[in-house]
């Protein structure tokens, strides 16, 4: 089974390699990514592939004619079809990429979250896409700080484009969530940490596009008219607060006590009738309660909190993709300097990841097919089940569906 759906996988993006040559290279730099390799390294690959020498996977990555970006395209098909959802879930973070040396692609002395310090390395910026079928990373850009798009001399011996201009990091998402869109991956909602969260850029676009979200934002974000989030949430009652689980983690169910709170209606782009709301929720530590994490949302009518909190728990799917993606298909282990090579190299790894998690994910069905049985003053106020702003003295209960693409 393992071999017949990596040479169906193989099929399918074959295409993008004109000539046989790149295209029996990048069958063999997948199966290496995806074998018993101790370091995925040019030598340690070619060597799994039986070659003499690391050149050809080399010149794979940096000298064969073919679109990354095109490679990119077909993961996102593949993915769709075998673990798309109509509830599914984009996540965007970013992780970081020790290295030595001034030359690599945008490699400068940046803060990496990975690490958590500063450290000379690259930042890539990735999309995963999530769903009760499994995950896997979807899209990726290689974060260019000004020190180097502010150098085109510097930017052209790494080979990196002339239209590559600076671009933050949430401008990077940005783009990834409009290919997303784009792509046949049913999207509902959008989820990230607060580095991206508190873009309100980010959240407009996301509102215009008619897609949820439930993105962590700073304790000082401001509340339209309410001011900053952390002071609004200090003034809940104690029966606000809710015991949630935000999902299973390695450890159980990953259970908080929530607070949820309608902000704002939100009329359709289209239509004068109301479709969304805008929220604020927050997450507090059970055992260390002074630890409490904010987050703003949107959703259609008729969402609940459970499934806001859902939502929010989602985005810890993305940090399980880059640690199987760095552990399992070598996603940090190239030894590439320029922008083709890094490209190529991270696409070629998050194909290799997404075959792993559509190979989990047939496995989980099988087993569970095998076993299914056979059966002001205080702005907050309470109307029905939810918690509302007292300006807003009427509750909002139209139902919606989800938007999905």
């Amino acid at each position: 089974m393992w071999n017949d759906e990596l040479e169906e996988l193989f099929l399918r993006t074959g295409h993008r390699f004109r000539r046989v040559e790149p295209r029996r290279r990048m069958r063999d730099y997948i199966r290496g990514l995806l074998g018993p390799v101790g370091r995925k390294n040019g030598w340690q690959l070619a060597e799994y592939a039986g070659h003499r020498t690391p050149d050809r996977l080399q010149r794979l990555l940096n000298g064969a004619r073919w679109d990354a970006d095109e490679l990119r395209d077909d993961l996102q098909h593949y993915v769709a079809e075998r673990l798309g959802e109509p509830d599914g879930t984009l996540i965007l973070d970013d992780t970081g990429f020790l290295k030595k040396g001034t030359t690599s692609a945008g490699v400068q002395r940046q803060y990496s979250g990975t690490a958590g310090r500063t450290e000379n390395c690259q930042i890539g910026v990735f999309a995963a896409y999530a769903t009760t079928r499994g995950r896997a990373l979807v899209d990726r850009e290689l974060y260019l700080p000004k020190s180097w798009t502010d150098d085109r001399d510097r930017c052209r011996a790494a080979h990196i484009p002339d239209e590559r201009a600076f671009a933050t990091k949430p401008d990077l998402a940005k783009a990834m969530v409009l290919r997303a869109i784009a792509s046949p991956l049913p999207i509902a909602w959008v989820t990230a940490d607060s580095a991206y969260g508190q873009e309100c850029r980010l959240r407009r676009m996301l509102e215009e596009t008619g897609l949820g979200y439930v993105l962590a934002v700073p304790k000082s974000q401001q509340v339209p008219r309410f001011g900053r989030i952390d002071h609004l949430f200090s003034q809940a009652p104690n029966e606000a607060w809710e015991r949630r689980s935000c999902g299973d983690g390695v450890k159980g169910p990953r259970v908080y006590h929530w607070a949820a709170l309608q902000i704002a209606s939100i009329e359709d782009f289209d239509t004068e009738m109301p479709t969304h709301q805008r929220w604020a929720l927050a997450r507090r530590s059970i055992n260390k309660p002074e630890e409490i994490a904010y987050y703003l949302a949107y959703a259609p009518l008729g969402t609940t909190v459970e499934h806001l909190v859902r939502v929010a728990g989602v985005r810890w799917a993305i940090e399980e993709a880059f640690q199987a993606a760095k552990n399992e298909c070598g996603l940090d282990q190239y030894e590439v300097r320029r922008y083709t090579g890094w490209m190529r190299h991270i696409t070629l790894a998050m194909l290799a990841h997404a075959f792993l998690a559509v190979m989990a994910a047939d496995a989980a069905a099988k087993g569970a097919a095998e076993t299914v049985p056979a059966s002001r003053p205080s702005p907050w106020q309470k109307f029905g089940g939810s918690w509302q702003l007292a300006t807003h003295p009427s509750p909002l209960t139209s139902p919606s569906s989800a938007h999905a693409h």
